[in-house]
C-alpha cells in the first residue's frame, strides 16, 4: 500500500504502534524432532564428528573456510561466531535418528536490527545425519517462529552463494521469496561470490507457518518417518 504525504509524494504505509523490537538472546527452542540450543564449546566435538569427516568436504564449499581437519581448527571457527556480539549462534540437536542427542548442525541469527525489525539466519550447516530430515526443517522453522512470534520482527532473511543450488532450493521450499542477486558481493575462499537474497515478511509468515506446521505434523509421516506429502517450494514468486 502506498500513501501520499502532504507534499504530494508517495510514501509507505504507516506501521501502527511500531516500536523497536527486543534483541534475540541465547534461547532454547524445543521442537518435536529437534532442540535448537545456544552453541557452546560442549558441542564442538560432536559437530566435528558430524561435519568434518573426510567425506564432508563438500559441505564447506560455500563457507568462509575449507573443511577444518582438526578439532582445534573447528573450535577456532565456531568460537569466532559464538563470540561475535552482532550474532547469536545455535546448535541443532536432533531428537531422533542415529545422531539423537548430539549436535549435528549450526546456524546463526545475524544482521540483527531491532530498530527496523529485520533479522537473518546465516551459516546454516547440516551434517549428513541431519540433512533431508524433518529435524532440519523444524530447526529453521523454530528460528523463524521465535523471530516472528516471540520477538515481533517484520522481516526474516536468507542469503546464499548464487551457485549454491541446494541452499536456493531450501529457501524456496521453506517459503522464502527470492529478491535478487548482489553481484561481486564478497570474496569467499579466494573466489568471487554473487549472493542471492530471500526473505519472508511478517505478513507472509502466518501462511508459511501453517505450511510448516502441516508438514511437520506427525500424521504426515509413516512409521519409518517418510513424508506422505511434500513441503513444496512456493511457485510464481521468483
Amino acid at each position: 500500500m502506498v500513501d501520499v504525504n502532504e507534499f504530494g509524494l508517495p510514501v509507505g504505509a504507516l506501521v501502527p504502534g511500531w516500536e523497536e523490537r527486543p534483541a534475540p538472546g541465547a534461547v532454547v527452542l524445543e521442537g518435536r524432532y529437534v532442540r535448537v540450543v545456544p552453541l557452546d564449546s560442549v558441542h564442538y566435538s560432536d559437530l566435528f564428528d558430524a561435519v568434518c569427516g573426510p567425506e564432508d568436504g563438500g559441505l564447506w564449499t560455500y563457507r568462509p573456510i575449507p573443511r577444518p581437519t582438526s578439532l582445534a581448527a573447528l573450535w577456532m571457527h565456531l568460537a569466532a561466531g559464538v563470540d561475535d556480539p552482532a550474532a547469536v549462534a545455535f546448535a541443532f540437536v536432533p531428537l531422533e535418528g542415529e545422531r539423537a542427542g548430539r549436535a549435528t548442525g549450526i546456524a546463526h541469527y545475524t544482521r540483527i536490527d531491532p530498530r527496523t525489525g529485520q533479522i537473518e539466519v546465516a551459516g546454516v550447516l547440516h551434517g549428513a545425519g541431519l540433512q533431508r530430515t524433518r529435524a532440519a526443517t523444524e530447526a529453521i522453522s523454530l528460528l523463524m517462529r521465535h523471530a516472528f512470534d516471540d520477538l515481533g520482527y517484520r522481516r526474516f532473511e536468507w542469503k546464499c552463494d548464487s551457485l549454491n543450488e541446494p541452499s536456493r532450493r531450501a529457501a524456496a521450499r521453506l517459503g522464502f521469496t527470492y529478491e535478487g542477486r548482489f553481484r561481486n558481493h564478497m570474496v569467499t575462499q579466494g573466489r568471487n561470490r554473487d549472493t542471492d537474497w530471500f526473505s519472508v515478511t511478517s505478513e507472509e509468515w502466518p501462511a508459511v507457518r501453517a505450511r510448516h506446521e502441516a508438514w511437520l505434523d506427525p500424521a504426515n509421516f509413516d512409521d519409518e518417518g517418510r513424508q506422505r506429502s511434500q513441503l513444496s517450494p512456493r511457485t510464481g514468486r521468483e
